[in-house]
Order: structure tokens, then sequence, then C-alpha cells
């Protein structure tokens, strides 16, 4: 599968810009980025933790994903991602393996990056996603 580092922990939250705050002057980290993927619903902001970023994500819509989580599980971890050479490869080779996928093709995610996800169920109820940095 070839996952090489972590690539970021994400955590739902209700309010970006309280979050934000937080790991600014409570931690003394910066935000780099705040995104908004419109198909995913969702506004994201970026911290950088070593070779680890933390992605803070916001719903932007009642019936989104973040919004549906934080609604069923309150704020707080939301997924682990992992960095992968060859994305379309580890989802078949998850898949192989007996893994339920979410996403059987990679979809555009937060900073260009191609990601895709793995349903909790298979990984031990959290929610594992791939993220393939495109080709520069």
């Amino acid at each position: 599968m070839n996952i090489s580092y972590i690539e970021h922990i994400g955590i739902a939250v209700k309010d970006l810009n309280k979050a934000i705050e937080y790991y600014e002057q409570v931690l003394g980290l910066k935000c780099y980025a705040i995104e908004e993927v419109k198909d995913q619903k969702v506004k994201t902001a970026f911290f950088q933790v070593g070779q680890t970023k933390i992605e803070l994500l916001e719903s932007t819509a009642d019936e989104g994903p973040v919004a549906r989580f934080i609604e069923k599980k309150g704020e707080g971890i939301h997924h682990m991602a992992f960095a992968v050479k060859d994305i379309n490869g580890a989802l078949s080779e998850a898949e192989k393996k007996g893994v339920q996928l979410i996403d059987k093709q990679p979809r555009n995610g937060a900073e260009g990056l191609n990601i895709a996800f793995l349903h909790p169920k298979s990984t031990f109820g959290v929610l594992t996603e791939f993220c393939e940095h495109p080709e520069k």
C-alpha cells in the first residue's frame, strides 16, 4: 500500500473561528490556509505540526457529513489521513483485503489532494482517508 506518513488528522468543530483561535493562542500554532470544499460541504483550516497537519472542519450545511458527525458524536477527531503514492492502488489493495470503501474512485479534496475514504466499520471505528499529492 506504501503509506509514507500521516498526512493529517481531521477534527470536526462547530465554530471554525473559535477553534482557530484556540490552536493559535493556546497551542501557539499558525493557521496557514482556510479553504472551502463545496462538494464536501465543509470549510477547512490547516496547521502544520512537523510533517503532519491538523485539519479543522466546519460544516457549511446542516445536511453535510461533518454536521451529521457532530450531531451524532460531538466535536472531535473526525478522521485520520494517510499519504499514499498510488491512491488507486491503495484503494484496490484495501478492497481486496476486505475493507469497505466509501469512495471507490478518488475525488478532489482540500489543498488540491486526491482523496478517498475507507468506511469506519472496516477500520475499527476510525474514518480513514487516503491522500495522494498530485504530480508536480
